[in-house]
Order: structure tokens, then sequence, then C-alpha cells
């Protein structure tokens, strides 16, 4: 039996916070910093100590918690070597291949360049889940501002590889709109199309869309699906090789509305 508390929550606009607790050693750490009094608060109301803090990359909306969160609390943060001067109150520098150990559990670091150049993700293997950032959101994948696309495609690609049951946790609540995305260009996708209704009726009622699983984002997100014929065809794609076919998904959805 996992003694293993995920708790999530949105903070700022649309930013997902996401605090792990062990509930036998009572360590607690924070998947990213995006609102320090959020994050504060939601700690409070449970009566847990912040203990670590994951960081996946140096955007403001992940890591502006920070040097307050580490003031309060004395927590330590985690975070990518490659972007450790950009990772306020960094106290140990991660990279791909690299593994840990908290509260009795190995967490593996992917590296994940392409949304910023050293963008790294948490998997946690013992407990069937995997902490994105803002490289793989459900339905999507994120923007590419310090890398390149073919370095986005292969951060992106080996999600594929962890298990299906894996859930996925991401940095933000963008799956309707990236649903109405992958909607234009797979509509005969009938997966896709029970998740984007699922999708609007969640949101509707103001609750949350993910985790997602990757199981489920192999079925419909179509980042994930450049074999797809559908998507292929809708492209004008047929022949080309992959990183094409994700390239032209990745620039179609930067300047879709």
């Amino acid at each position: 039996m996992s003694h293993l508390e995920c708790h999530q929550f949105i903070c700022r606009s649309d930013n997902y916070g996401l605090l792990l607790h062990d509930h036998k050693t009572g360590d607690t750490a924070s998947v990213d910093a995006p609102d320090a009094a959020e994050i504060s608060r939601q700690l409070k109301d449970r009566g847990w100590r912040l203990t670590h803090i994951f960081t996946t990359h140096h955007h403001g909306d992940h890591v502006e918690g920070n040097e307050a969160l580490k003031r309060q609390f004395g927590c330590e943060i985690f975070g990518p070597a490659a972007e450790a001067s950009r990772i306020p109150g960094l106290d140990r520098r991660l990279s791909g291949g690299d593994s840990f150990s908290w509260a009795g559990r190995e967490l593996h670091v992917l590296a994940c360049p392409g949304h910023t150049s050293g963008h790294i993700a948490y998997h946690m293997p013992s407990e069937e889940c995997v902490f994105a950032g803002d490289t793989l959101f459900s339905l999507g994948c994120g923007r590419v501002f310090e890398g390149t696309l073919e370095e986005m495609l292969h951060s992106v690609t080996q999600f594929k590889d962890l298990p299906p049951a894996t859930r996925l946790y991401c940095g933000h609540e963008y799956t309707q709109s990236n649903a109405r995305f992958a909607l234009s260009v797979e509509p005969g996708n009938l997966a896709l199309r029970e998740r984007a209704a699922e999708v609007d009726g969640l949101r509707a009622t103001g609750r949350m869309t993910c985790p997602s699983t990757i199981g489920r984002e192999l079925e419909t997100n179509p980042f994930l699906r450049t074999g797809s014929a559908e998507i292929r065809h809708a492209l004008g794609l047929e022949r080309e090789a992959d990183a094409e076919v994700f390239a032209e998904l990745r620039r179609r959805k930067d300047a879709f509305s």
C-alpha cells in the first residue's frame, strides 16, 4: 500500500501546483513552485511541511516561489544542471540519466530540451507517475522556445516508452484548447472525441483535466501520433518523416486559435 498522496491544484491563472506527501516519513515535495503564497496555503491546510522542490525548468511561472518557500521551510531545491544559474535557490543539480531517492522512492531524471534548453522531467516508477513540466501536456506539448524542434520531438517521444498506466502530471491546465487543435487534425479519432467531450464537461464545472495517463495520450495526443494516417493526410505529409510531421504540428499549434 502506497503512503504517497499527490495533491494537485490550480494557481496563478492556469499553472498546476502539485504537492507530493509521504504519510510515513512526512516528506513533502512541490513539483515546481509557481506561487509561494498558494503553495504555503495548501501546505498549511493539510498540516504538511515542505521539504523539497523538484524544479523542471527555469521559467518564472515555475520558479517564482523558490526563494520564499526556501526561506519559510528550509526546503532543498532540485533542478536542471543545465539551467543552474537561472534556478533560484538551487541546491542539487540534475541531468538526464540521473536517479535519486526521495521518501524511499527512486526518481529517474529525463532530459527534455526543447521548451527550454535544460528542461528535465521526473519519473517515479514505483508510483507509476511522471512529472513532465512543460514538455508534454495532456493532448499537447510545450512550445519550443530555446531548443530545436528535433530536440523537442526526442523529448516528447521518450514518454512513449513509459508504461501505459503511468499518470502524466504536467505544468498547465491547457487540455481544452489542446483538444480543439487535436480534433482539427484527427477528427476521426473516436478516443479523442470522447476525451474532448469529457474535458469540456470537466472544465464546465471548474474541475481539472489532469492527471492523464501515458496510455491515454498515446491514443489521443497528436504529438505522440505522428504516424497517424489521418494526421498525415490532414497536414499533406503522407510520406514525410516523423520529424517533419511533428514540426508541422507544432507550427500549426503555435498559430491555432
